[in-house]
């Protein structure tokens, strides 16, 4: 039974003082023995303020290499070793230096889904909650944002007196989504409100009645008082919603939006973690460390 398997988990986490943190697009048995719940970089700020000391990370690996930057006397386990993420690794430092040779005077703004190697030769990272807040408070006007061009596009439409420089980049499982899907939604649910992903391609998020960050997504239709929604994001956060808000009903706008990564940990990968017996220790070089520390610090002094 899962039940057994979580109070096995529980059990081993307090007996062996680890902390699990579960991103939003983890399955609910994963979700309910999680310390803490949320968004990628919310999440490795949580796992900074407890007394564990080790910490496993059910999501992918760029998430437990930001765990690992900002707790670097925690030991941090990846859930499953083989979650990654084709955005952050589309790119790669070597690429970044070239084009920043091609755009001298241009600040480098790094979506927090990029590897911690690449991070090293950014200036500063965002999410994609604080993207649009902390591109507007940089000094140059001139912005080389990646890797992904829907999550720059859409910053860049509200910050028209900044120049972007956008590279041919993005999230595979937000980018299928189309305007026909968005259209056939609709038809089905016309009263339904349609929350989006900024990582979605433009001709999507224009029809949106809200965009914003997988937890802004929640947390807007926790909060409306409409009663019917549309969701553009991974569709673990449909079920999420389900379960948290029974008296109200949530589509996906595609069956098809699901990531596979994010679904590679299961709650017996959990289990195994917490024995010491599976998941992969997060280890870090110290020029990556120093330099992606440093990308990560000009973030939160920037807010």
């Amino acid at each position: 039974m899962i039940k057994d398997i979580q109070q096995e988990i529980i059990r081993l986490k307090k007996e062996k003082d680890i902390c699990i943190l579960a991103h939003c697009y983890q399955t609910p048995e994963i979700l309910e023995v999680a310390d803490f719940v949320g968004d990628s970089f919310a999440l490795s700020v949580e796992a900074s303020k407890v007394h564990n000391k080790t910490v496993i990370m059910c999501g992918v690996r760029f998430m437990a290499e930001t765990v690992k930057i900002l707790s670097p006397d925690k030991k941090v386990i990846l859930s499953n070793p083989d979650a990654g993420c084709p955005m952050a690794e589309m790119m790669d430092k070597e690429v970044i230096e070239q084009v920043k040779q091609q755009y001298p005077d241009y600040t480098v703004v790094a979506y927090i889904n990029t590897t911690s190697e690449l991070k090293t030769v950014c200036d500063v990272c965002v999410t994609s909650s604080s993207a649009l807040k902390i591109c507007k408070k940089l000094e140059s006007d001139n912005i080389l944002f990646i890797p992904d061009c829907n999550l720059g596009n859409w910053i860049s439409k509200q910050l028209p007196d900044k120049n972007f420089k956008l590279l041919n980049g993005g999230c595979p499982t937000h980018a299928k989504l189309g305007k026909e899907d968005v259209m056939k939604a609709k038809s089905a649910h016309p009263d339904a409100l349609f929350l989006v992903h900024p990582e979605c391609v433009p001709e999507v998020v224009e029809l949106a009645d809200y965009v914003g960050s997988t937890t802004g997504i929640m947390d807007y239709a926790k909060q409306s008082d409409a009663k019917e929604f549309i969701i553009g994001t991974e569709n673990s956060i449909v079920t999420h919603l389900q379960l948290s808000c029974p008296d109200k009903m949530f589509y996906p706008l595609s069956k098809d939006c699901v990531c596979h990564n994010m679904k590679a940990t299961t709650i017996v990968d959990v289990l195994n973690c917490c024995k010491g017996t599976f998941g992969e220790e997060i280890t870090l070089d110290d020029n990556i460390y120093v330099g992606a520390k440093r990308c990560i610090d000009k973030m939160i002094e920037l807010g």
